[in-house]
């Protein structure tokens, strides 16, 4: 290896850098290396929507599919830059869980076209945000990113519990076949956690996901007549399922849209570090702006074909990190897979007949992941009494909604739409108290 094409670091080389061409095999394994470890958290928001929407097999299929082909474009459109679009690093882009909760919101309330209409109409916030990252950053500072982000884990593990006993509405619903399959799942996702090493641990949910399906198909748990409907290309059609609005569902969804921006400047300063990229000055700050201008296109773009927001993901820096590999080339492959997985409508429905409790074994450990990773946002630069305070009362007012909606029943219905939701109650709460307490006096020595 040419020693030119490495540079430290933390320490460690990194073997390929952002303008480096890896040879092609080395390329397409770097690229399906890196969808393993993004799959289930593309495919599991649209497989809980879907399921919340009430769509059949052959549509959540489609729904599935959708998601991955504008996971391929954005991830494209950010490897390569195209215009005033992108940052030109191995930065792919995903199905947000962010707008997981306030999606169930919509569909409950208007099914698949309000879900669609709420996430297109709410997209330019993000857009704007690109370029006033600065103050996004200050209101939005750690303590309140980070519990949000705790808040949608914690909230959304009540979804994965509903799938372990079978899904709702489930004849056998909480049956000890359901119950144990989902703890078969759960069983083998802690194994390649703990024992495994590179990629094994890193896509130990994937892992865990495909055994449990394989074990479920000989057990009768797996109806295969969708996939056999389903054509074997798709075509993505604009607005298939059309779009419509309640502007009192907006405010959540504005929250979401912000929470998205503040991660996503995180993520990508992460991924500039582990690429040898600088993380300061001029040239850092103008790949955020263009990242995150790209998150809120990408989010419009999946609204008009029909699937959920996108964000850059998180989980595919430990992937760069592992493999010392940070050139673009890799990004654009990544992008032409998961393409590739979308427009062969056989793939999504096979992940759509995927059983409930294997949905679930594996959701309950990836939502708890999500708790906990908030957390270690909210408490990056140690504990302070300020923090301890803004956590507790945020996350017990937003839990509080979740465990009792109905608290909210008695106020004016667009205030009550407001109030039920968990990450609504919870940002606001901890975006009042971060703006109202004082900052401890030994703020420099604990930040």
């Amino acid at each position: 290896m040419d020693d030119a094409k490495k540079v430290s670091v933390n320490n460690e080389e990194v073997v390929y850098r952002l303008e480096d061409k890896p040879p092609f095999f080395e390329t397409v394994i770097l690229s399906i290396q890196h969808m393993l470890a993004m799959f289930v958290g593309i495919i599991t928001p649209p497989l809980i929507i879907a399921g919340v929407a009430g769509l059949n097999p052959v549509e959540t299929g489609y729904f599935v599919s959708m998601a991955l082909i504008i996971s391929g474009v954005t991830s494209f459109m950010q490897a390569k830059k195209i215009g005033p679009l992108g940052v030109g690093m191995l930065a792919v882009q995903g199905t947000s869980f962010t707008f997981v909760p306030m999606a169930i919101v919509a569909a409950n309330v208007g099914g698949l076209p309000l879900v669609l209409g709420m996430a297109l109409i709410t997209s330019p916030v993000e857009m704007i945000l690109s370029r006033f990252l600065t103050q996004t950053r200050k209101i939005f500072p750690p303590v309140v990113s980070g519990t949000v982000v705790m808040l949608i884990g914690l909230g959304l593990i009540q979804t994965a519990v509903n799938d372990i006993g079978g899904g709702v509405g489930a004849t056998d619903w909480g049956s000890v076949p359901n119950l144990l399959m989902a703890l078969f799942v759960l069983i083998v996702i802690a194994i390649a956690h703990i024992y495994g090493k590179g990629i094994i641990k890193a896509g130990a949910v994937a892992i865990g996901l495909v055994v449990g399906y394989l074990l479920a198909i000989p057990l009768g748990m797996v109806d295969f007549a969708p996939v056999a409907e389903s054509g074997w290309i798709t075509a993505p059609i604009p607005f298939k399922y059309g779009l419509s609005i309640k502007w009192s569902l907006i405010l959540p969804w504005i929250l979401a849209y912000i929470i998205t921006t503040v991660e996503t400047v995180g993520d990508l300063t992460a991924i500039a570090e582990v690429s040898g990229e600088p993380v300061e000055g001029k040239v850092h700050d103008e790949r955020l702006k263009r990242g995150v201008l790209t998150d809120g296109v990408g989010s419009a773009l999946a609204a008009v074909f029909n699937t959920l927001p996108n964000t850059t993901f998180s989980q595919n820096i430990g992937v760069i990190q592992l493999s010392k590999v940070a050139s673009k080339v890799v990004g654009v492959g990544v992008a032409i897979v998961l393409m590739l997985l979308g427009f062969f409508p056989k793939i999504g429905a096979l992940v759509s007949v995927m059983p409930k409790p294997v949905l679930g074994g594996a959701t309950i450990a990836l939502f708890g992941m999500v708790a906990t990773s908030g957390m270690r946002i909210a408490l990056r630069g140690g504990l302070t009494d300020k923090k301890m305070f803004i956590l507790a009362i945020s996350l017990a007012l937003g839990l509080g909604v979740t465990f009792r909606p109905d608290i909210v029943n008695q106020l004016p219905e667009w205030m009550a739409i407001i109030f039920s939701s968990n990450i609504t109650v919870g940002a606001l709460t901890a975006i009042v108290l971060n703006l109202l307490m004082p900052e401890p006096k030994n703020k420099k020595k604990n930040q």
